[in-house]
């Protein structure tokens, strides 16, 4: 690839980029309305029934999939052929996992002693099929970066699933309320990627082509493997120690921050992976790209982490109900967690990106077996030990990934390092305003309460993001005024905040 079409990749990444944004920003905000309307109807236990089911299927997913749907959105060229091959598979592993499932589930609800979950996953295993016949059609999209079609699907496949849930759960189907938005979401997505990608596959299955894809996927299927073993384990760990009502509380706090991290990062990191894929043989620009990137990732994230850690003693009881209160220690630690652990997605997409799965797996085999050892050591001492926990490994994880990224990078550890220096003196700065508002306020209503201490934190973040983070402020400007564009905005508003 020439100079002159890697700087041509700029223009789709922004494009994508928005397009991104905004399907993140409109659905999870959609998502999240309708966990606020599920919390009022469905039980902690009902949710931590749930979470226990959906830990197993998306180990299922990567099975079906292997791996490929990354092969194929890094890979150099792949042929049409590589495409059917990588089709075929997931189907016949789709057709095969979806049955397995109601085989298993017996074994798994005696493993958790929790009544209810074999029938939640034979309720759960469509979605294994039709998961499994969407994956190459939207790898294609991915590839060929046609974001925006991405972003209608999600929006669409979201709010299609979240409006069955409401339904359901309002007419009394409880748990199944969780189990038909899952299906019914899979579905929507699944069938817009085919009419979207306008794609067929052929009746051909290459043995050299899927010798080739097994070498990539097998790093990409054990780390992922590994992450979801993690998460059974901390949920066994949990709920044997602290019962499904406490495996909900803890579900409920990580659905917060998920939503926050995907309300921001989450939107940037899709788009990253397939340029680092494009771009991996000219490295001063794949490092010059990351440092972007990692930067204007930061400066995003930590306005929101610190607005949950300092508000969720009020956001909590305001969103999900004051019977979930025990959620707010938890919600705070995982925030903290967020903010120690703001580039691992992005990192995570480049190893993937430049054909380094094997150094990713390795390093997350260390990392989560940690994890688990934490939470083994701290789940007697309540939800909010196994919460502060996962922020420490988070703290260990951040030092760990610092050194593999410059060795992959081959750039100094000095500038990376003291950039997450940075990442962490504007988290402080931030944290601080937040607090000595959160102090003055802390008699008012909830809702102004958290007004007062937005207002404080984006006022501080405002004042000292070009200080700490110049570029990440650079960046955010000129994403900003890209926006403003599209949307029909003015610049000048950015421009006289200093961010430009």
């Amino acid at each position: 690839m020439s100079g002159a079409e890697t700087e041509g990749l700029a223009g789709p990444a922004a494009r994508g980029l928005l397009w991104t944004t905004a399907q993140k920003w409109v659905g999870r905000i959609s998502a999240l309305v309708t966990i606020l309307v599920l919390a009022r109807l469905l039980t902690p236990e009902q949710f931590g029934l749930v979470a226990v089911a959906l830990a197993v299927i998306p180990a299922v997913y990567l099975l079906a999939d292997l791996g490929f749907s990354t092969y194929l959105v890094q890979a150099e060229n792949p042929t049409e052929r590589a495409y059917s091959t990588a089709f075929w598979y997931s189907t016949t592993a789709g057709l095969l996992l979806a049955a397995g499932l109601w085989l298993v589930g017996p074994l798994m609800e005696m493993i958790v002693g929790a009544p209810g979950v074999a029938a939640v996953l034979a309720g759960l295993s469509p979605a294994v099929l039709v998961v499994a016949l969407g994956a190459v059609p939207t790898a294609r999209l991915r590839r060929e970066m046609r974001f925006r079609t991405l972003a209608i699907q999600g929006f669409l496949a979201a709010v299609a699933g979240q409006i069955v849930a409401v339904v359901m759960a309002v007419t009394g189907f409880g748990v199944w309320a969780l189990v038909a938005q899952t299906v019914v979401m899979q579905l929507v997505a699944s069938a817009l990627a085919w009419s979207f990608a306008r794609w067929r596959p052929r009746w051909v299955f290459d043995t050299a082509d899927f010798a080739g894809m097994i070498r990539y996927g097998s790093s990409v299927v054990a780390t992922e493997l590994i992450a979801l073993s993690r998460l059974w384990a901390e949920n066994a760990i949990v709920a044997a120690t602290l019962g499904l009502a406490g495996l909900g509380y803890l579900n409920v706090a990580q659905r917060l921050i998920v939503t926050a991290q995907e309300l921001s990062a989450s939107a940037i990191t899709p788009v990253t992976t397939v340029v680092f894929a494009q771009i991996r043989a000219h490295a001063p620009r794949l490092a010059s790209g990351y440092v972007r990137a990692q930067g204007m990732i930061s400066g995003i994230v930590i306005p929101l982490m610190v607005f949950i850690t300092v508000g969720a003693v009020h956001l909590i009881p305001l969103l999900f109900g004051d019977q979930w209160g025990a959620s707010v220690l938890p919600a705070q630690a995982l925030a903290v967690a967020g903010i120690l652990t703001v580039g691992a997605s992005l990192d995570q997409g480049l190893f993937y990106g430049v054909g380094r799965p094997g150094r990713w797996l390795a390093y997350a085999l260390v990392i989560d077996l940690v994890t688990v050892a934490a939470t083994f050591a701290l789940a007697p001492f309540g939800l909010a030990a196994v919460a502060w926990g996962f922020a420490a490994v988070a703290f260990l994880a951040t030092c760990v990934r610092i050194p593999m990224v410059s060795a992959l990078l081959l750039i100094p550890v000095r500038p990376l390092a003291e950039q997450f220096g940075r990442v962490l003196l504007l988290a402080a700065v931030v944290a601080l305003a937040g607090l000595a508002a959160a102090t003055a306020v802390q008699t008012w209503p909830p809702i102004l309460a958290l007004l007062v201490i937005g207002v404080a934190i984006v006022g501080g973040w405002l004042l000292v993001l070009r200080w700490v983070l110049p570029g990440a402020a650079s960046e955010l400007g000129r994403y900003g005024h890209k926006l403003g564009a599209r949307l029909g905005w003015g610049t000048s508003g950015a421009r006289r905040w200093g961010i430009s």
